[in-house]
């Protein structure tokens, strides 16, 4: 058993564990509806419950044909297509846009910054149905609603804050003088951009553009107003199956997004570990 200082009392010990058991209830509430997906998208049935068969953990009542499904619907393979295309394009602009405003903005000499941060994180704040209501009425008036564009470029703004969150809080602490001296040396900006600036903030921005990502990737409101049926993405076919017809192949494809945002959040958290190493000098760029 685990030796305590004399000091603790049975309250502290007791606070101790609590803790720790409330934590785990915690993640147990959030965590559970989750992981119970993966299970049921394996059903041999075409049911959202666990069959008597799965119950008895009987081979026969496993199966992978929900997965094989997807690469068999047209339908599904626009909806990835337009997915992937969609969110690559978003995130390019998004961390373009984001990482310039986060360099901008943690200038000291840059007038009025809290203002124009509050402005570029308003999509974070102002409730998405509200966002999405207004990115349809201004870009119909553009002839963008129902276009690829018009859903890239939506994506792309509600992408842009968390580049810029995470670029900001690269940035902060940047010591200046060593652009300064950069430009005094006879550097091009572009130069001590790429040479200065960035190898300093580059995990910032990777994990910015991962963010983004997700962001676009798992988007469905927006998506509903603004995109025709030639730019569904895998959510909005999703909430169409839910509507239209129902089969674990909507589960299989939610156990594919679990998969695929647990490793872009474990690249994530790679990144942010690696970029406080480089910060207190434990580990070279």
């Amino acid at each position: 058993m685990k030796n305590y200082p004399k000091y603790y009392s049975f309250w502290h010990i007791l606070a101790h564990y609590g803790l720790r058991f409330s934590s785990l209830l915690v993640l147990a509430f959030l965590m559970l509806p989750i992981l119970v997906i993966i299970p049921l998208s394996f059903n041999v049935e075409p049911f959202f419950t666990f069959t008597d068969g799965m119950l008895a953990l009987d081979p026969e009542a496993y199966s992978l044909k929900w997965y094989a499904e997807i690469w068999h619907d047209d339908k599904w393979l626009l909806a990835i297509k337009n997915s992937f295309l969609i969110g690559i394009c978003a995130t390019l602009i998004a961390t373009v846009l984001g990482t310039l405003a986060a360099i901008g903005l943690s200038n000291p000499a840059m007038p009025w910054q809290k203002l124009w941060m509050a402005i570029l994180l308003s999509p974070m704040i102002v409730p998405l149905i509200i966002t999405a209501a207004g990115m349809y009425f201004f870009y119909s008036q553009l002839n963008l609603a129902g276009s690829y564009l018009g859903v890239i470029l939506a994506h792309a703004a509600l992408g842009t804050p968390f580049v810029l969150i995470t670029v900001n809080a690269a940035l902060s602490g940047f010591d200046y003088s060593l652009v300064n001296a950069s430009l005094g040396l006879g550097a091009r900006p572009t130069f001590t951009f790429f040479k200065v600036i960035m190898p300093l903030i580059r995990p910032g921005v990777i994990s910015g553009a991962l963010f983004a990502f997700i962001t676009s990737f798992d988007e469905v409101v927006v998506v509903l107003f603004l995109a025709g049926p030639e730019q569904r993405t895998i959510p909005r076919q999703m909430f169409s199956g839910l509507r239209e017809q129902i089969n674990p192949t909507i589960l299989a494809v939610a156990t594919l997004l679990i998969l695929i945002s647990a490793l872009l959040l474990f690249t994530i958290e790679y990144l942010r570990a690696r970029a406080e190493r480089i910060q207190s000098g434990e580990l070279d760029d």
